[in-house]
This record gives structure tokens, sequence and C-alpha cells, in this order.
């Protein structure tokens, strides 16, 4: 099997950060190719303008090193002037940085792959991402400049590519250094499963919807025996997302969980985040607001004993899923 080299892979979680001033440099953990990722990192989607610009400018302050976002966000733009202005700032340079983006699925072709990479450095301006993902299994159909190309019944348009090519285009433009390293989104154990028996290079990740409501907890020990990391967006369950219920239970409302953090004198999302990365997940809340950003990357004063860690995981339920797939 192509994967077999990667099987005495360590994914290991430093529990210590380091403090700087203010700012709190989080912990990392090892991928499978050697690199070092922060286990929090600052989501952007639904970030746009000079909001995700101001973002991400508070988040370096903060110490965050590990930006995630994608073409379809339709913010890379902003996210590359943000971090341009704090190199030039001298806060950090670029080899301090860990810059996540993504293939949309209108770019499934094998050929359309480096031309879509060379898209999203190109709007950073960056000349390496230091890891880009295939955003979903699934593929669209090219249709003029639609995100989202639906027919007449409003049903996405599928191009019918195989995304086991479009993986192989994606380790061509890892192998010419245009990305550090490669994984996948949204996939399930057979899609990953696809992936290891026809390509060649092991995805590093998967990004994943993954929080105390929906755990993922069979995947990440899949991914694990794989030695591919698990990336959580939505970590702490995305209330706001456009398709919330207003029934819905909310994540950050959980008396447990509030419990818990009463416990720490730490908010419930600080109690999830540590939570997830105390699990080995790499986490990537979003948040526009200087304070909730500073507050999702203070985890790492304090550690879940075994028993808050069982209390937390008892959240997990069957209907929280919001956005995944099936495992």
């Amino acid at each position: 099997m192509a994967y077999t080299k990667w099987f005495n892979c360590v994914i290991c979680f430093v529990a210590t950060a380091v403090t700087f001033g203010d700012a709190t440099i989080a912990p990392t953990i090892k991928l499978n190719n050697g690199l070092d990722i922060p286990v929090i990192g600052l989501g952007t989607w639904k970030s746009t303008g000079a909001d995700v610009l101001q973002a991400v400018k508070d988040a370096i302050d903060a110490g965050y090193r590990h930006i995630d976002t994608a073409w379809i966000y339709q913010n890379e733009k902003e996210v590359g002037e943000a971090i341009k202005a704090k190199i030039d700032e001298g806060v950090v340079k670029r080899e301090d940085l860990f810059i996540v983006s993504k293939l949309w699925n209108t770019f499934h072709k094998p050929e359309d792959v480096e031309p879509a990479i060379n898209q999203s450095l190109s709007a950073l301006g960056l000349n390496y991402l230091d890891m880009y993902l295939m955003h979903s299994p699934v593929d669209f159909k090219q249709v003029g400049d639609s995100l989202f190309p639906t027919d007449k019944d409003g049903h996405v348009i599928p191009a019918g590519i195989d995304f086991a090519d479009t993986w192989k285009a994606m380790e061509d433009v890892y192998r010419k250094g245009l990305t550090k390293s490669i994984g996948v989104a949204n996939f399930n154990k057979r899609q990953i499963e696809r992936i290891l028996e026809k390509g060649s290079v092991v995805p590093v990740t998967n990004q994943v919807e993954c929080h105390p409501y929906f755990n993922q907890n069979k995947l990440a020990e899949f991914c694990k025996s794989k030695g591919i990391t698990l990336t959580a967006y939505s970590p702490l369950g995305s209330d706001n997302r456009p398709m919330a219920k207003p029934d819905e239970p909310k994540l950050l409302d959980n008396p447990i969980l509030k419990k818990v953090a009463d416990k720490y004198k730490k908010t419930p999302a600080q109690i999830a985040l540590r939570y997830l990365v105390q699990s080995g997940i790499i986490a990537i809340p979003k948040s526009v607001h200087k304070n909730r950003i500073q507050e999702n990357i203070n985890i790492f004063d304090f550690e879940l004993t075994p028993d808050d860690m069982k209390t937390v995981d008892s959240l997990n339920s069957s209907d929280g899923r919001i956005y995944a797939l099936e495992w």
C-alpha cells in the first residue's frame, strides 16, 4: 500500500505553550511529513472584507501562527494583506506562519488544480502554502463563474471527476513545492481509504466538523491509525450558521459544559477547545472579535482531568452533526 511508510508516524500533542508578552504561541503536533502545525488556528469561514483583515492581524498579535482560509471563502486577498502587514511590522516572519487554503469543488479536473492553487497564492501574496486541502470529495461542473452550479431543479451539477484523480494532481503541486503539505476535508473513512489505495502521498490531515456534540471519535481513531491528523472546523458548534434552526441546542449554552467551565474559571468555549486539543485534534475556531480571538488561544494554562474529558465526551450525540458526512 502507498501509505505503509507512514505507519511509524507518531502524532504527539505538545502540552505547553510559549508566551511572549501578551501573546500565547500555541503548541504544535507533528504531521506525517515531519512538519509541525499549531494545534489552534484562526478559522476565517464567513469572515470577509475589513473584518477578516483585522481578525487576522489581531490573531497574529495574540500569538496565532496557523491561519485557515479557502478559495470559496472569497477572503484570501484580505487574509494575505493582514499577513503582509504583520510581516512588514516585524511581528512574524513568513516561516513562523502555517497558512492553509483549499481547492474548491469546481476545480477537480486534474488540469485545473495547479491554476487553482496559483490563484490562491496570488491572492494571498505568497509563493507557497503550508497546507493545501481538497475541500470536499464532491466535484461541481464549471458553469461560468458560478460557485455552486445548479440545474433547473436546483440540484448541484456534478462534473463526474474521480477525486482520486484530483488527489494525484494535488500530489503534483506538492512535489512542485507550491505547498509544503496536502490533505483533505469532509472525507469519510471509505473516501480516505480510496485516496490511500490510489495515491502515493498520505494526506496530512482530514478537516471535518468536530466539537463536543459531534466528537468524531471513530473517524479520529481511523485517521490516527493511518498517520493522519484530524482538524476540527466549527469546534464551537457554529450556532450562527445559515442553516441553524431556532430550537437547536447551542453547544456553548450546555449546562454540563458550563459546569466544567466554572470549575476551571474558564468559558465554555475554552473548555470545548481544550477538550479537542487535549484529544490530539487541531482546532480552528472562527471569530472576528478581538477578545474572543484572544480567549480561544488561552487554553494552555490548565488541563482537563480524565473524568472531565469523559464528561465532555458524553455530550456527543448522533443528532449533533451540523455539516459532516457519515464516517
